[in-house]
């Protein structure tokens, strides 16, 4: 790739407003160049801190550290967010070939014993130095990365660590890529005969994601999950649900250059052997170690908790379904594609309630509006559409944050909404910057991503409009920071931490005021029917059952992979992936009817990269935080109370400056309890 530096926007400084990225001039071949003027620069940082003939202090190593690598950050964000977000095939090619340079450069700095020798030095002199709070946490996090990344280790070990963390790095990538290619490869075209069941929303979209390939007058469902769930909720046809089940359960799991078993065989034996030299006996072991779990029994214990109760519930749940599948004259035991269709029939007939009669008051830019007057009734913020900004794709909607009182900029916030080929699917929130107040105010840029089915107008189910606001709270941690160094701020909490503040905020979508005021008919504004509204928080709780089975035996799932004690020298061929589900599944009691609601070979949360490895149980655990949490507020009798507000507001801006159990006691009062969340999940009685 050919590329003139003059040109390079990455070799500019940035003139658009708040530094948002030149999205109009910024073209793929511009990123290699870039990266490598970035890692040199830092490598130069680096070799300045630790060739420094001064005795080492907190300004002139940790500080200076967190000056380290700016011009790299900014390539990286960009880059890393345009490829979830909008891939091309240029991209990709990029991504992998640059995922293990990446990695040999962190690990060449994690590794380095002359940074590592003044970062330990000022460890053990740490409660002489003299340091704020939040400086001191910035130390001991700094010291705990270096030696949970090797730096204790022995030369030859070194080594090795280094090459498993470059060879995971490019595993990874290519994990994400096979998923990525499975979704965008596969699509089940449908003519009008095909049709029925399927409501006017699902039929509006599925025209829609026709016509965006180039299939006028036909029907395409995808596998996007706000294509492929409709699909099994409410088609008629079990013959096209049961290929759509399979397309979607199936993903990465296909002979050929695009199966994710090797990859997630050679993944797990390496990240066993990385635990191992770095003195644990599992994965899951040095995972946890730096958790709020602490211990893999603790998880087990959560996840087991609610297990058997959800076994219970779902076991009465499957009873109503099958009887409502006999009613219609199927007399065949109900299999997985088959389980959303008749829970969806269950529903209606039990609380009168029809997704079809509910989503015409669930409009994407209503929910917008409510997530943002929500927040700005808790937390003192105004969101103001910004259109003049440029942008990466015409489906992206960008609004400037400002403090109501004073109007002082907090900082810019991305919304892509939309499913699209180029999109990876899920919902995810990230960030082109973070918030740092160190050398002068930096003002963060956080983007939301999710894949609704795009319509006129996008009509929305419950579950997605959850889904917005759960993102949305993990941009509100990104926004409200308030932080001091870079590395503490916003989201960069622990694993299972970091769902606290986005599911918490859950809550106020769901709340009766939330939905009178939000929740308004898309062709007439009215607002939603009082006894529409009391039906359908009456079945908040229903299939409560299945949704909690196919969540846990996910979170069990990814624990038995990284407990793990692969012996030395074992081969990547040592396991079958789809026996060693089956065997956990069996272990466990999986109903036959239900699938996990991630396998192996699409599960990205762990496969595609470090972040939720040995840690998706972290939803579970957040929810623990966050059903006690809110309940601080319905104890209040107000929802937005102010001084509850206050304090739930300190834990969205503090970052990774304090203890999350100490900001959550600070919040609450006291530690929570599991007692909330069973109750919310409606496993109390199970």
């Amino acid at each position: 790739m050919t590329d003139h530096s003059s040109d390079n926007p990455f070799f500019e400084a940035w003139t658009t407003p708040f530094g948002l990225p030149p999205f109009d001039r910024i073209r793929p071949e511009h990123f290699p160049p870039a990266f490598n003027t970035a890692m040199a620069e830092n490598v130069t940082e680096i070799e300045a801190i630790t060739g420094n003939p001064e005795a080492p202090t907190f300004a002139n190593t940790i500080e200076a550290m967190e000056r380290a690598g700016r011009a790299l950050d900014r390539v990286g964000n960009v880059f890393f967010n345009l490829n979830s977000s909008h891939s091309s095939d240029e991209l990709e090619a990029i991504a992998l070939d640059y995922a293990p340079k990446f990695a040999q450069h962190s690990m060449r700095i994690a590794l380095n014993p002359a940074l590592f020798a003044r970062v330990a030095d000022l460890y053990a002199r740490r409660d002489t130095l003299g340091l704020a709070p939040d400086q001191l946490r910035l130390l001991e996090r700094h010291h705990l990365g270096f030696v949970r990344s090797g730096a204790l280790l022995a030369p030859e070990q070194k080594a090795r660590m280094s090459e498993i963390t470059e060879r995971l790095a490019t595993l990874h990538t290519l994990f994400g890529q096979n998923v990525l290619h499975d979704e965008k490869d596969w699509q089940l075209i449908l003519e009008d005969s095909d049709l029925a069941g399927l409501p006017d929303f699902a039929r509006s979209a599925a025209a829609q994601a026709a016509r965006e390939r180039g299939l006028e007058g036909k029907y395409v469902i995808t596998l996007a999950r706000s294509s492929v769930e409709p699909f099994l909720t409410f088609s008629a046809r079990r013959d096209l649900r049961r290929i759509a089940y399979e397309a979607w359960t199936k993903r990465g799991e296909h002979e050929g250059e695009h199966d994710n078993r090797p990859l997630i065989q050679e993944i797990v034996r390496l990240r066993a052997e990385q635990a191992r030299l770095l003195g644990y006996k599992t994965f899951a072991d040095f995972k946890l170690d730096d958790s709020m779990a602490k211990q893999t029994s603790a998880v087990e214990r959560l996840l087991l908790q609610v297990w058997e109760p959800a076994k219970r519930k779902a076991a009465a749940e499957r009873a109503e379904l099958q009887e409502a599948a006999r009613a219609e004259g199927m007399n065949e035991a109900i299999a997985p594609w088959d389980w959303r269709y008749y829970a969806e029939k269950v529903r209606q007939a039990k609380y009168d309630l029809d997704e079809a009669e509910v989503k015409p008051y669930f409009v994407l830019d209503n929910m917008v509006r409510a997530a943002f007057d929500s927040a700005s009734r808790l937390f003192g913020i105004s969101f103001t559409e910004r259109p003049d900004l440029p942008v990466y794709h015409p489906d992206v909607r960008v609004y400037e944050v400002t403090e109501k009182d004073g109007g002082r900029h907090v900082g810019l916030f991305l919304h892509d909404n939309f499913a699209r080929s180029s999109k990876r699917s899920g919902a995810w929130m990230s960030s082109y910057r973070d918030q740092e107040s160190f050398d002068g105010e930096v003002s963060p840029i956080i983007v939301n991503n999710n894949n609704f089915a795009k319509g006129e107008p996008t009509l929305l189910s419950f579950d997605d409009a959850e889904t917005l606001f759960h993102e949305f709270g993990h941009a509100l941690h990104g926004l409200l920071s308030r932080v001091r160094y870079p590395s503490q701020s916003g989201t960069s909490v622990r694993r299972d931490f970091v769902e606290f503040p986005s599911q918490v905020y859950e809550h106020w979508m769901s709340a009766p005021e939330t939905l009178r005021t939000y929740a308004r008919h898309h062709r007439t504004s009215e607002p939603i029917p009082e006894d529409l509204l009391r039906r359908l928080l009456a079945a908040r709780n229903f299939n409560q059952g299945f949704g909690t089975v196919e969540y846990t035996a996910a979170a069990l799932l990814d624990l038995e992979f990284h407990t793990l004690p692969v012996p030395e020298g074992a081969g990547p061929e040592g396991l079958d992936v789809g026996a060693f589900e089956r065997r956990v599944l069996d272990k466990i009691g999986m109903p036959e009817e239900i699938a996990v609601r991630h396998r192996p070979t699409h599960f990205q949360h762990l496969f595609a990269g470090n972040g939720y490895a040995a840690g998706y149980y972290a939803y579970l655990w957040a929810e623990v935080l966050d059903a006690d949490g809110f309940e601080a507020f319905a104890e209040a009798g107000d929802l937005y109370h102010p001084d509850l507000a206050a304090r739930l507001k300190d834990i969205y801006s503090a970052g990774d400056t304090r203890d999350p159990m100490e900001l959550y006691t600070a919040f609450r009062g006291r530690e929570p309890g599991i007692q909330a969340l069973l109750k919310h999940r409606g496993l109390v009685d199970a």
